[in-house]
C-alpha cells in the first residue's frame, strides 16, 4: 500500500511540474505571437499591404485560440464546486463561439476591403511587405516549435498508461488545438511572402488583395468550424464520431442485460464526454448488477472513450422511457 501511495504522489508530482511546464510555454508563445501581431498590423499600415493586415487578423485568431488554450488549462485544473458541478470547462466552448463569431466579422471586412483594392488598386511596398513577413514566419517556426516540444518532453517522463490518460486531457487536446492554429498561420505567412516576392518581382500589385480573399477564405473556414462545433456543444448534441444506436447495441450485448433506455450522450467540453442511461437488467443476474456496471463502464471507456458515466440499473423499463436498444438474445 505504501508503494502504491508513493507511486502515486510521485506520479501527481511529475504531472504537476508538467503542467507548470506547459503553462509557461504557452505563456512564451503567446508573448511571440503577439509580438507578430503588432509587428504585423504596424507593417501592413506602414507598406498599404492588405495581405499583411489580414494575415495579422489570422495572427489575431492565434493569439485568442493561445489565450483560450491558457485560460481552458488553468480553469481544467480546478475542482468541482457547488455552483459549478462539472467545473468549468465550457468556458474554453462559450469562448471558441465568441472567438469564431468575431473571426467571422473580421473576414467580411477584409472581403470588403479586397474588392474595394481590385477595384482601386494601391501602391504597396512589397520588398518592406516581404521582409516583415518573412520576420513573422520566423517567429511562427519558433512558436510552432515551442508547443511541439510539450510532447516530446512528455514521452521521456511517462509510462504508457499515463501517457495515453495524460494525452487525452484537456492540456494536450489544447497543444494540438493551438499547435494547428498557428500552423495555419504560418501557411498563410508564406503565401504573404510569395506575394510579395512575385509583386516585387513584376510589380503585380493585385496579388495584395487577392492574397487577402484567400486568407479571408481561411478565416471564414476556421471561423466555421469553430462555431458549427462549439454551438454542437453547447447544445449538448452527441459528439461527432460517435453514433447513439452503436453505444447502445455495445451496451445490450453485455451479459445480462436486457434492454438500454433513457440513453444520453454529450460533451461536457471537447475531449470530455458523458453518458447517462437506464439499463434493465435479467431478474436472474440482479445479484451481479456490480459486475455488469462494471462491464458496461469498461466497453464505454475502452470502446467510445467515455469516461463521465451515470448509469441506473432497473429490474424493469421505466413506464416514460425511451427504449434504445434491446438484447435480442
Amino acid at each position: 500500500m505504501v508503494t502504491d501511495t508513493t507511486s502515486t504522489v510521485s506520479r501527481q508530482l511529475v504531472l504537476n511540474h508538467e503542467d507548470r511546464s506547459l503553462e509557461g510555454r504557452f505563456l512564451w508563445a503567446v508573448s511571440l505571437t503577439a509580438l507578430v501581431l503588432v509587428g504585423e498590423v504596424a507593417g501592413g499600415l506602414w507598406t498599404h499591404s492588405l495581405a499583411l493586415l489580414s494575415d495579422a487578423a489570422h495572427v489575431l485568431m492565434d493569439v485568442v485560440a493561445l489565450g483560450l488554450s491558457y485560460i481552458a488549462l488553468r480553469m481544467a485544473a480546478q475542482e468541482p464546486s457547488d455552483r459549478h458541478s462539472y467545473g468549468l470547462h465550457r468556458a474554453e466552448v462559450l469562448a471558441a463561439v465568441i472567438n469564431g463569431g468575431t473571426l467571422f466579422v473580421i473576414a467580411a471586412g477584409i472581403f470588403v476591403e479586397a474588392v474595394r483594392r481590385l477595384q482601386e488598386p494601391e501602391p504597396v511596398k512589397s520588398l518592406e511587405m516581404l521582409l516583415i513577413a518573412a520576420a513573422g514566419l520566423a517567429v511562427n517556426l519558433v512558436v510552432l516549435l515551442v508547443l511541439r516540444g510539450h510532447d516530446d518532453h512528455g514521452h521521456d517522463h511517462h509510462d504508457h498508461d499515463a501517457d495515453h490518460a495524460h494525452a487525452e486531457g484537456p492540456g494536450d487536446l489544447n497543444v494540438r488545438s493551438a499547435w494547428l492554429h498557428v500552423l495555419g498561420d504560418t501557411l498563410s505567412s508564406v503565401g504573404v511572402i510569395v506575394a510579395g516576392l512575385l509583386m516585387w518581382w513584376k510589380g503585380w500589385t493585385l496579388l495584395d488583395p487577392l492574397m487577402s480573399i484567400a486568407i479571408g477564405g481561411v478565416l471564414f473556414f476556421g471561423s466555421g468550424r469553430l462555431l458549427k462545433s462549439g454551438i454542437h456543444i453547447l447544445m449538448e448534441g452527441v459528439p461527432e464520431g460517435l453514433h447513439l444506436p452503436e453505444i447502445g447495441q455495445a451496451m445490450a450485448a453485455v451479459s445480462g442485460v436486457r434492454e438500454i433506455h433513457d440513453l444520453h450522450v454529450w460533451s461536457l467540453c471537447p475531449g470530455a464526454i458523458a453518458l447517462s442511461a437506464h439499463v434493465t437488467v435479467d431478474a436472474a443476474m440482479w445479484s451481479d448488477t456490480r459486475g455488469i456496471q462494471t462491464a458496461l463502464k469498461t466497453i464505454l471507456r475502452d470502446r467510445f472513450r467515455i469516461k463521465h458515466t451515470t448509469i441506473q440499473i432497473e429490474c424493469e423499463c421505466c413506464s416514460q422511457g425511451i427504449v434504445a436498444c434491446t438484447n435480442g438474445a
